[in-house]
């Protein structure tokens, strides 16, 4: 009996002794020092103002500000008088129905959705805790930045559960309780994944963290960001700077969300006093820095992904034999079958430029991505009357990878071996195809009928074309631009 109890307090240890082994800044520091950012295909990730940017100002007067900065989100924070001349009238639960329907009106009007809110608390009871969530409810917000001051976070994860909505554990800076990314990981590890971080770039600064390794730390359960740039590192003193311009590494910041495919928005939160009440300017130059470094700017990521990153098939057919299976958590399509084609049928292009990822899993892959399908395709015609961007590397021209089949043959190699990822960019804009595999161009040719190809549509459907069971081929991150 004794013995038993030894192993299994042996045990015990040994399980928390790995489960708290993996909540350790060191045990990312070596992956994320050994990740190339420079790589990385920066997606769009939605800006949002955190009000207390404008805190001099009324909630009423931020909206103007932010309107005009060209912001659709928002992240309002307890405590800021709604109106210029109404010191009674705040931001938060407790406001009053009337002023609720004030708010979402003014925010309907100027387009802009109020997503998140905080950094707000509650007591460690239920009651209380329901105020602020049924606040959060009737105002159609996604998401609560807290900071407890308490560990038990029970009633947190209940609250999450029925209203659906996340939770973000902010940090402030060193001495604060959560200036420590592993404090926050100890307190939410185990608990609904809804429960995460809201990640404020600057005070991890102040710390003298790398917003890169925390973030790291918290892949998957990154509730909401708090982006800031700042002149200095580990200085508490620090000052909020543009975008770009401070020590933070913005750019590899924006990257690591993209790798861990982050669905929220940031919120810009620029304190420094000496802006104040409008730092508008500093935000506009930071904002774009951020629209110049993403790489899918001015993109619409095609196949559907949730606010959870759960990819999905929404807006696709499937054409013929076979079928394109979707990892719904990497949003991997894999062909298996054929033949057959997997269009996108939410939307016809005319002029645009595709973007994606494609990976053959055999030396032999044959597969395609066609351009303008004119109709629904209903039988194999379609192959006669639309383009097909070929994937073959073990074929030659005009059937080759990067040839435009049976019409226009690759000018020059450019793939990756068997099971590398090759990234294609395909411009289609009036007659003219070109063709860039792996950043190289290798096909630039203005279209006409030739070969199998009798005619052409100026618009037309985009789709992934599944040969056989022995061709299996993978895609990821289909972006498209319209040029018109």
């Amino acid at each position: 009996m004794k013995f038993g109890i030894k192993v299994s307090s042996i045990i015990l240890l040994f399980v928390l002794g790995s489960v708290f082994a993996q909540t350790k800044l060191a045990d990312v520091k070596d992956e994320v020092a050994k990740t190339n950012y420079s790589e990385v295909k920066i997606k769009v990730i939605p800006a949002a103002v955190q009000c207390w940017t404008f805190r001099k100002l009324s909630f009423m007067e931020t909206l103007d500000k932010v309107k005009a900065l060209g912001v659709k989100y928002l992240e309002a924070y307890p405590g800021q008088k709604l109106l210029p001349d109404n010191d009674e009238k705040t931001m938060g639960p407790g406001m009053s129905e009337g002023d609720m329907q004030m708010v979402k009106d003014k925010l309907k009007e100027y387009g802009i959705t109020l997503r998140a809110f905080g950094v707000t608390n509650f007591e460690n009871n239920e009651a209380d805790a329901r105020k602020t969530f049924d606040f959060a409810k009737a105002m159609g917000i996604k998401v609560l930045m807290l900071e407890p001051s308490y560990d038990d976070y029970t009633i947190i994860e209940k609250m999450v559960k029925e209203y659906n909505i996340k939770v973000g554990i902010h940090n402030h800076p060193t001495p604060s309780k959560y200036w420590n990314p592993e404090t926050v990981m100890k307190n939410v590890e185990g608990l609904d994944e809804r429960i995460g971080i809201c990640g404020d770039t600057g005070h991890w600064a102040r710390s003298g963290i790398k917003a890169t390794e925390a973030l790291r730390l918290f892949k998957g359960r990154i509730s909401n960001i708090h982006l800031k740039d700042l002149d200095q590192f580990g200085v508490k003193e620090a000052e909020d700077v543009p975008f770009g311009s401070g020590k933070v590494n913005i750019h590899d910041v924006l990257a690591e969300l993209t790798l861990q495919n982050y669905r929220g928005t940031f919120s810009v939160e620029h304190e420094r006093d000496d802006e104040q009440p409008d730092p508008s300017a500093s935000i506009a130059k930071g904002l774009e820095y951020i629209k110049g470094i993403t790489y899918y700017e001015g993109f619409d990521e095609i196949l559907g992904c949730d606010d959870n990153g759960n990819y999905n098939k929404h807006g696709w057919n499937h054409y013929g034999p076979g079928y394109f299976e979707l990892d719904q958590k990497s949003g991997v399509l894999t062909s298996d079958g054929g033949m057959g084609l997997f269009w996108y049928s939410a939307e016809k292009y005319d002029n645009f430029i595709l973007d994606l990822e494609y990976k053959c899993l055999a030396p032999r892959t044959n597969s395609g991505i066609f351009l303008r399908v004119p109709e629904m395709p209903y039988s194999n015609d379609y192959i006669y009357h639309s383009f097909e961007i070929q994937i073959d590397d073990a074929s030659q021209p005009p059937h080759k990878t990067g040839s435009v089949y049976d019409a226009e043959p690759v000018k020059k190699d450019a793939m990756k071996p068997t099971g590398e990822w090759n990234h294609y960019r395909i411009t289609f804009n009036g007659d003219n195809i070109k063709v860039e595999l792996n950043g190289e161009l290798v096909n630039d040719w203005n279209a006409e009928p030739r070969g199998k190809i009798k005619d052409f549509s100026s618009s037309g459907y985009i789709g992934l074309q599944n040969h056989d069971s022995h061709a299996k081929v993978c895609f990821k991150n289909i972006f498209v631009k319209s040029l018109d």
